[in-house]
């Protein structure tokens, strides 16, 4: 059988590993981290992630979606918070019944890890550091990071602890799942007409917690929580344990200016979310941003997605993007399915299919990208205007009246899977429809005024 060597077992990782153990594939994965399922924190972005039909396509392939849903939380709509902390307005995300899962990333991890490892030809190498590829040998180079204790026995120093050698390692197929930060990615700059493009948005995140209240949600858990406030805003998903994670994303300087200190950051979460504030307490927001500094937000955009014909980037190291849609996880789960497709579709020749998944998944892989930079847009303020509100009363009426041909952007990008720049296609012909329609409607307007104008024109004096 081939050998997939598989870069990184975050969620990407560990998904491709699950594919290929049901390939029947030797599956190798060598991870920077230690095991988290025996860690008791694990550092890194922890923003809650929303499973939709794509991610949840690719579980079903290896026979984990069932389970994994079971173990998130339902979310219909959208329940914007207004600034008065009191009223509130409702947005379904689409038909009665479509739903996002707000599901915990550790625990989705862990659960994938754990499927993979149950298949025999599996194996994960933790706390082994994915270096580079060796472009002429076409292979990837590892090292182990773990050290002997430094701790020294009586009468001794301490010894500085030698470096593990590098190891090249061989593979009919190598899979860079190693993150935005991609460190094979990197390795690649220097490979003429390799397009690159990296940008960090002035927003950046914080992230805090509700707690459950007398053992029940501190309210209401099957939505997804939103507090536009133009330039910035705040999220809410529910846990399973009666928790919410709360995330605030502002620019910089805004975190600079209001919120550098303890009575700051009170008065300035009062002002902008009275009733979060209640929730969160003051003690949990005084020892968070006391503590946590805000992290960054980075977009990744790269071109082409595979490399001499045994390498290619996924997830994260071929598509960082803001978090704003939900479909980071969505879409590197989309990735690890469409290879398999693709695979299978050119009878596993690796080289030819491969090939052929990058010129298939680069558009998409842009074109959900820029989503995500306009949907940010989108949540912190747009989701308030009453163009958007009447956008989105036309889109739905337009798909109960046309089921198979209107489809609003948000339904096309959550509840199917077709393909991402596809979405944009058909988002930019509705555009143009609706904007004829706009332009008719004032020419008759106007055509109507006149006329009445016409038929007035004695009692008015003209």
């Amino acid at each position: 059988m081939p050998t997939v060597v598989i870069a990184g077992a975050g969620l990407v990782g560990a998904l491709n590993a699950c594919f290929f153990a049901q390939k029947g594939w030797n599956v190798v994965v060598y991870e920077f981290r230690r095991d988290i399922r025996t860690m008791k924190h694990v550092q890194g972005r922890s923003i809650n992630l929303a499973l939709s039909n794509r991610g949840k396509a690719a579980l079903e392939a290896v026979g984990l979606k069932e389970y994994i849903v079971q173990q998130g939380v339902p979310m219909y709509a959208r329940l914007v918070h207004n600034k008065d902390g009191k009223t509130f307005s409702r947005q379904p995300y689409g038909k009665p019944g479509e739903h996002i899962v707000s599901i915990n990333r550790r625990h989705l991890n862990e659960v994938m890890i754990t499927q993979a490892e149950k298949s025999p030809n599996v194996k994960f190498f933790f706390e082994h550091k994915v270096k580079s590829v060796d472009y002429e040998k076409k292979q990837l180079v590892v090292q182990c990071t773990s050290q002997p204790s430094r701790i020294p026995t009586f009468g001794n120093k301490a010894s500085q602890p030698e470096e593990h050698p590098e190891i090249h390692v061989e593979a009919d197929l190598i899979l860079a799942c190693d993150g935005a930060y991609s460190a094979v990615r990197r390795s690649l700059m220097t490979i003429p007409r390799f397009d690159f493009v990296q940008e960090y948005i002035e927003h950046g995140y914080v992230e805090l917690n509700i707690l459950a209240k007398n053992n029940e949600f501190a309210f209401e858990e099957n939505v997804f929580h939103l507090w536009p406030r133009g330039h910035l805003t705040l999220i809410a998903l529910a846990n399973r344990d009666k928790t919410f994670t709360v995330t605030i994303f502002a620019p910089y300087a805004e975190f600079e200016k209001h919120m550098s200190n303890t009575e700051d950051v009170f008065a300035f979460f009062q002002e902008n979310f009275p009733d979060a504030f209640e929730l969160l307490g003051r003690e949990h927001i005084a020892d968070t941003f006391s503590r946590v500094k805000p992290q960054p937000l980075v977009s990744v955009k790269c071109s082409p997605h595979s490399f001499f014909g045994n390498l290619v980037l996924m997830g994260d190291a071929a598509h960082a993007m803001v978090p704003f849609y939900g479909q980071g996880m969505n879409c590197g789960f989309e990735d690890c399915l469409v290879l398999s497709e693709t695979l299978e579709e050119f009878g596993d020749d690796i080289e030819t299919a491969i090939k052929a998944y990058s010129d298939r998944r680069v558009p998409d892989a842009h074109s959900i990208n820029d989503l995500a930079m306009y949907n940010y847009e989108e949540l912190k303020d747009l989701v308030n205007r009453n163009s958007y509100k009447l956008r989105k009363m036309f889109d739905t009426f337009m798909n109960n009246l046309l089921p198979n041909t209107w489809y609003p952007l948000y339904s096309m990008v959550t509840f199917t899977r077709i393909p991402y720049h596809e979405v944009v296609e058909r988002r930019q012909r509705q555009d143009e429809i609706v904007s004829k329609m706009l332009k008719t409607t004032s020419t008759l307007a106007l055509i109507g005024a006149a006329i009445g104008v016409y038929m007035q024109r004695g009692r008015i004096g003209l």
